[in-house]
């Protein structure tokens, strides 16, 4: 397999490029022109990644080929909901089967923490992720948070694991 998982702490060199290259992209879409770097340094500051560990949370980093290349968080919201937050695979490693093992991943993830549903919220204009969390039973639901940048909320009940 060209693909490997692992918990990471979202401060590690590689969880932080590639917490900023996910910000790149979304703000940029946002904003319809690239974001700067002090935009980005912005974004990330009080980002609430701290959470993202256990117990409230998991950070997980993605490499192919030894290479990161992909990460995505969850966070727990009550005894039984977590939320997906920050799924994201570098562009040059789309395409390799990196989301939906990310995906899966992150779900085993939560389900480790004690959750019994997933839940998450993204943008209208990003079609690739609302097309994967499709892809993976998620399916609208009635907004659960508000915020600027939230369009569309999805959620999932997780099965156990056998």
């Amino acid at each position: 397999m060209s693909w490997s998982f692992s918990p990471e702490r979202v401060d590690t060199p590689a969880a932080t490029a590639l917490r900023r290259d996910y910000y790149a992209e979304v703000a940029s879409r946002y904003w319809k022109r690239p974001a700067t770097e002090a935009e980005i340094d912005e974004g990330l500051t009080g980002d609430g990644v701290e959470s993202l560990t256990p117990p409230t949370g998991r950070f997980l980093v993605g490499a192919f080929r030894g290479e990161p290349a992909a990460c995505g968080g969850v966070l727990m919201l009550d005894d039984e909901r977590a939320e997906l937050t920050r799924v994201y695979i570098r562009p040059a490693f789309r395409g390799n089967g990196g989301a939906s093992l990310l995906m899966d991943g992150l779900e085993d993830a939560a389900r480790a923490l004690g959750a019994r549903r997933m839940v998450l919220n993204t943008r209208l204009d990003l079609i690739e992720a609302r097309t994967l969390y499709v892809r993976h039973g998620y399916a609208e639901i009635p907004a659960y948070c508000e915020g600027p940048y939230m369009d569309v909320w999805y959620g999932k009940a997780l099965a156990p694991t056998a």
